[in-house]
């Protein structure tokens, strides 16, 4: 049997709608992400700042019903369906099974190495770690039969609903209850928090396991590789997910934006239960749109699709630069924008990072080069065939 690994995939190689659909979700990641910056006022409801204006408020529904715990499960998703095409890429290139789960643990070392580094200088809300951690989950569970794929979806959906009601059920007494870094003035001492607080995060983030199950099942059926195939399953996944996404995210939107008040924690546990689990949902309602998307755009892609691909293909680099123009603009201890900025404000700082994001990459793309991260993570990975 051959032991030689097979390189990173070639940009000719690619597929169109996993990089279409990460492009296209780091403009949501970035909305949902630069919200946690703002600081310097009372916090509402699931620790958003209390606005008082009614764009702001408006934004606020929008950030938490179409946004928030809706796009990380869709990369949950995406990044399960890179597991399995690795691994099956590996193996019809005559690479032992073996060999080919040491190369996905690696990986997924590196990516809890990339998560905590990212953690230390910048963000601790960070889900590379949590996705390094996902894929070692991922590689034991390569040979599980796709019906205990779904049934274990299912029932980690019990423990999200069950976590996720519980992490915001208490009512807020307008102060920060976790997350202190971002209202610190010190760097350092913000530095020695985000660790600590890199702890916390897998509680609101528990969906993108039932994601990742799901999108482990789709890879097996190449139900993005093949869409023509899978087109009814793609219109029905779309259409439900996002509704019910819709559905379940507005009470927790209105509430974020002062327009409904629950009353009771057992209120708030219900919202904020139904908020996560169908969350879920939308994370493949997402995936599921944006193949059909791709699907009808084919081999006709003009500049724009190239240059949201090509931010897809460089979506590590792309995450990461995220953060560091938030930190430059929003922190307390750079410009301190994040103390006096709405929501409204600060939404379009975050669309404007993605779109200036794009650029970058599609300029990279031209020129031929990968993204940083991309080639460290690929050297540390493919340490032979990268060579």
């Amino acid at each position: 049997m051959n032991e030689t690994r097979v390189g990173p995939v070639r940009g000719l190689e690619r597929e169109l709608a996993p990089d279409l659909a990460r492009g296209l979700m780091l403009a949501l990641i970035a909305l949902a992400n630069s919200v946690v910056y703002l600081y310097g006022r009372p916090y509402g409801v699931r620790q958003h700042i209390v606005e008082e204006g009614m764009l702001d408020r408006l934004v606020s529904v929008f950030d938490v019903a179409v946004v928030d715990g809706r796009a990380y499960p869709m990369f949950a998703a995406l990044f399960a369906y890179g597991v399995v095409r690795v691994f099956q890429r590996q193996r019809a290139a005559g690479v032992s099974e073996g060999e080919a789960k040491r190369l996905l643990r690696r990986r997924s070392r590196w990516l809890i190495v990339f998560g905590f580094v990212h953690v230390v200088l910048l963000f601790p809300g960070d889900v590379l770690g949590l996705y390094g951690v996902l894929g070692f989950v991922l590689v034991a569970l390569i040979r599980v039969k796709d019906r205990t794929l779904l049934v274990a979806a299912a029932s980690w959906s019990v423990v999200v609903a069950l976590v996720q009601g519980a992490a915001y059920m208490m009512p807020s007494d307008g102060e920060r209850s976790f997350f202190f870094s971002f209202e610190t003035t010190d760097p350092l001492e913000a530095m020695a928090l985000r660790p600590l607080e890199w702890l916390m995060t897998p509680l609101g983030m528990l969906g993108v396991g039932c994601a990742a199950l799901v999108g482990t099942w789709a890879a097996r059926r190449g139900v993005i590789t093949d869409p023509a195939r899978h087109r009814a399953l793609l219109t029905l996944t779309a259409a439900v997910g996002l509704t019910l996404a819709l559905l379940g995210g507005l009470p927790a939107g209105l509430a974020v934006g002062g327009f409904w008040e629950p009353e009771g924690t057992a209120a708030l546990w219900i919202t904020s239960a139904l908020h996560g689990v169908t969350g879920i949902a939308g994370g493949l309602g997402y995936a599921a749109l944006i193949g059909l998307v791709a699907l009808r755009i084919g081999n006709r892609r003009g500049p724009m699709v190239l240059a949201i691909t090509a931010c897809g293909e460089r979506s590590l680099s792309c995450y990461l630069f995220q953060s560091v123009v938030f930190v430059a603009l929003l922190s307390p201890y750079t410009l301190g924008l994040g103390e006096t900025l709405g929501t409204a404000e600060v939404a379009v700082i975050a669309l404007a990072t993605w779109v200036v994001s794009v650029l970058l990459a599609d300029l990279l793309r031209q020129a031929g080069v990968r993204g940083p991260a991309e080639v460290l993570l690929r050297r540390l990975t493919y340490r032979t065939a990268a060579r």
